[in-house]
């Protein structure tokens, strides 16, 4: 428990609402300028800060909690994911991690739904044709066919909160519901999605039109679909991820588009963030690819709603009680 008002520092411009409201509660280092931490910079800020506010983009390693001070009692990830922490090795050392889960599912969700139209439709690339002064000659009934998408089977990976959002959108355009998720969800929420369980994910991304990411990237899911695995598709299928980059084998999706062994894929996530695959950039002009720059969960509403329960979990702690969003390396 923290008696004094402790020093925070966060990592990233956040939402004004959301510094506002830190500053007041808080002794608090914020970032005006935005410009990522390098390595150096976090190992800095473990050292003064007695509260650590990250982003899913600072990789807080084991090397880097190694040289933490004995100031650094928990640290508030801004953001659902804490693949960028080493949580084992903070709660080794004393230190708690909590995260936002919830408020990013409903944002997500759409912009999930918002992919599987743009690749099946091709409306971003229909949508660059007349701002980018190409001919148009007008409608035509041969001219950008697109796939439908209603009778189609989607094949869900990881049917947590987000996978369970995408359901409800998806049953509304007429799609079939299928899943695979490490732990089979209760009857009555398969009930309540039409939602068909496959306890062999091989099986299931054989028989699917569209494939949707939805599960967290652990040591588990990295590559989990590897090359052998994205083989097993059909070559009319779709690939959507919104998860993140490493759950899928870039280089082998790269191959298959590459090769026009399957449909199409829209992507908001990277293997190697902030860097893109030049393979995929390149298939993008050519409109085999549709890349989003992580816009998953960039809403107005979300942000701010992510920054308060980072507030609250600063403050739960602060107060000797155990934050709502802990996160224990026996939950990834």
């Amino acid at each position: 428990m923290i008696k004094k008002k402790p020093f925070v520092v966060v990592t990233r411009k956040l939402p004004d609402a959301i510094e506002q409201r830190m500053a007041e509660l808080f002794e608090v280092r914020l970032n005006a300028a935005d410009k990522p931490m390098t390595t150096a910079d976090l190992v800095e800020a473990t050292r003064a800060a007695d509260i650590l506010v990250p982003t899913i983009t600072d990789v807080i390693d084991s090397a880097v909690l190694a040289q933490a001070g004995p100031r650094l009692k928990l640290i508030a990830n801004f953001g659902n994911g804490v693949d960028n922490i080493d949580v084992q090795q903070a709660l080794a050392r004393g230190i708690t991690v909590t995260n936002t889960p919830g408020v990013l599912t409903e944002d997500t969700a759409d912009m999930t739904m918002a992919l599987i139209l743009d690749v099946a439709r091709r409306i971003a690339e229909g949508a660059r044709i007349l701002p980018d002064d190409q001919e148009w000659a007008g409608w035509s009934p041969t001219w950008m066919l697109g796939r439908r998408i209603t009778g189609k089977r989607l094949g869900i990976v990881g049917m947590g909160r987000i996978g369970q959002a995408l359901a409800r959108r998806a049953r509304a355009f007429g799609l079939s519901i299928n899943y695979h998720n490490r732990r089979r969800v209760s009857a009555a929420t398969e009930q309540a999605l039409e939602a068909t369980y496959w306890d062999s994910l091989d099986q299931m991304l054989a028989r699917m039109d569209i494939v949707s990411v939805n599960c967290p990237h652990t040591p588990a899911t990295y590559h989990l679909l590897s090359a052998r695995r994205l083989k097993l598709l059909k070559p009319s299928a779709i690939v959507v991820n919104t998860a993140r980059g490493e759950v899928i084998d870039e280089t082998a999706l790269a191959r298959m588009l590459e090769a026009d062994e399957i449909a199409g894929a829209g992507l908001d996530v990277f293997e190697h963030e902030p860097a893109v695959n030049p393979r995929l950039l390149k298939l993008a002009k050519a409109h085999k690819v549709v890349l989003l720059p992580h816009l998953g969960s960039a809403t107005i509403e979300g942000r701010i709603d992510m920054g308060e329960k980072v507030i609250v979990n600063i403050k739960t702690f602060m107060d000797g009680h155990r934050p709502p969003d802990r996160v224990l390396p026996s939950m990834l």
